[in-house]
């Protein structure tokens, strides 16, 4: 349900924009995944290349990562998940190189696709039912760590640090843009072609 079907207050907006804007991104990820194969996503392109397979489950598990930063709920991946989806490198890969992550393979792509679906709708339903005034919340304050201190999130925090919107917005939407034009390119290096214009 739109927050904003009777409440039309600037912050009831920004809530209904980002559910619209998340459910979007996230369809751009199924059509993705639903158009491709294993030998697709795994496909080896040179050493320096980054895989489609690093792009689709770096962002998922950082999307279930910054989730609990955001909700203080528990990341879905675990144990299990790792056993039944077969990562190659059990890691998103955010703090290691290039050269550390060209390696990365998904062994199972229909249970990828499973956890895929279950941190996406997971996010859509806590939207859905998310307060507009939690959005102002602050979630990490200034001054930031130093691990903070270097991203794209930093740099858009206001004067009280990074809020509920300001995750949402950088660590799971903006985030998510980035690594799906990185997914749409890597698509013409296996013979597929684009999804939007």
């Amino acid at each position: 349900m739109s927050s904003s079907t009777s409440d039309t207050t600037p912050i009831s907006l920004t809530l209904d924009s980002l559910q619209r804007r998340m459910r979007a991104m996230h369809s751009l990820y199924y059509q993705a995944v639903d158009s491709m194969d294993a030998d697709h996503v795994n496909h080896f392109e040179r050493d320096g290349v980054l895989p489609i397979a690093f792009c689709l489950f770096h962002y998922t598990n950082m999307q279930d990562a910054s989730f609990m930063m955001l909700t203080g709920i528990p990341p879905v991946w675990s144990t299990d998940w790792q056993t039944r989806v077969q990562m190659t490198i059990n890691d998103h890969g955010k703090h290691k190189t290039v050269d550390e992550m060209t390696y990365q393979r998904i062994g199972d792509y229909e249970a990828f696709k499973e956890y895929m679906r279950t941190v996406f709708d997971r996010t859509e339903a806590y939207l859905d039912a998310l307060d507009p005034a939690d959005l102002t919340r602050v979630v990490i304050p200034h001054p930031f760590p130093p691990q903070i201190a270097s991203t794209y999130s930093a740099r858009v925090a206001g004067p009280q640090g990074i809020t509920v919107l300001d995750g949402f917005e950088c660590w799971l939407y903006q985030h998510g843009l980035r690594h799906m034009g990185e997914i749409e390119l890597a698509r013409g290096l296996v013979g597929l072609g684009g999804m939007t214009s």
